[in-house]
C-alpha cells in the first residue's frame, strides 16, 4: 500500500478526532447518501476517511438498514484498509490531505470505487488549526482546480457548489 498521510500528520489527526464535533461534516451528508443507496440498491459503502464513523451512524437514524459499510482512516487503524465498494464516499477529506500525498488518494479512491464516489470538498479554511497555527485545511482550493484531478480518474455525473465548497458524484472509469 502507498503512503497517504506522513506520521506527523497522523499524529495531528488523532489530536484533532479527539474534539468532539471534528469529523461531523458526514452527517449533513447523510440524507444525500441515503438517496443514493436507494435509488440505486446498492449494498456495499466504503466510507474513505470514515472519522468516527458518523455516516453509518447517521444513514441507520435515517432508516437505512440493509447496507455493508466498510470504514477506512488512517487515525483508526482497527478500521482495516480500504474496501472496494459499490459506493465510496469521501466527506470533507481532501481539503486535510497532504498535498504530496493527493495523487496517491485520488489513485486508491479510484481503485475501490467500484461504481460511485461521492465527495463533498471544502474550498475555504476551516474553522480548526493544527498545533503550528496551520489551517486544518491543508489544500483551499476552488472546483476548478480539482475537477481536472477527479476527471482524470472518473466520470463526473453531477456537481454542485454549496456555501463551503462543492459536492461532486462520479462514476468509476
Amino acid at each position: 500500500m502507498v503512503d497517504v498521510i506522513s506520521n506527523n500528520y497522523l499524529e495531528e489527526q488523532k489530536r484533532l478526532h479527539k474534539l468532539y464535533n471534528y469529523g461531523i461534516a458526514s452527517i449533513s451528508h447523510a440524507p444525500n447518501i441515503k438517496k443514493i443507496l436507494e435509488e440505486t440498491n446498492i449494498k456495499n459503502l466504503s466510507d474513505y476517511g470514515a472519522g468516527k464513523k458518523n455516516l453509518q451512524k447517521e444513514l441507520i437514524k435515517l432508516g437505512c438498514k440493509k447496507f455493508n459499510y466498510y470504514p477506512y482512516d488512517p487515525v483508526f487503524p482497527e478500521y482495516g484498509k480500504p474496501v472496494a465498494s459499490e459506493l465510496v464516499c469521501c466527506i470533507d477529506v481532501m481539503e486535510h490531505i497532504e498535498e504530496i500525498y493527493l495523487n496517491n488518494v485520488l489513485d486508491e479512491l479510484k481503485r475501490i470505487t467500484l461504481n460511485i464516489c461521492y465527495f463533498s470538498i471544502a474550498s475555504q479554511p476551516a474553522k480548526k488549526e493544527l498545533s503550528d497555527g496551520t489551517n486544518a485545511h491543508l489544500i483551499q482550493n476552488p472546483p476548478r482546480w480539482w475537477l481536472p484531478k477527479l476527471c482524470e480518474r472518473f466520470q463526473i455525473q453531477f456537481m454542485n457548489c454549496t456555501k463551503s465548497g462543492f459536492i461532486v458524484i462520479c462514476r468509476a472509469l
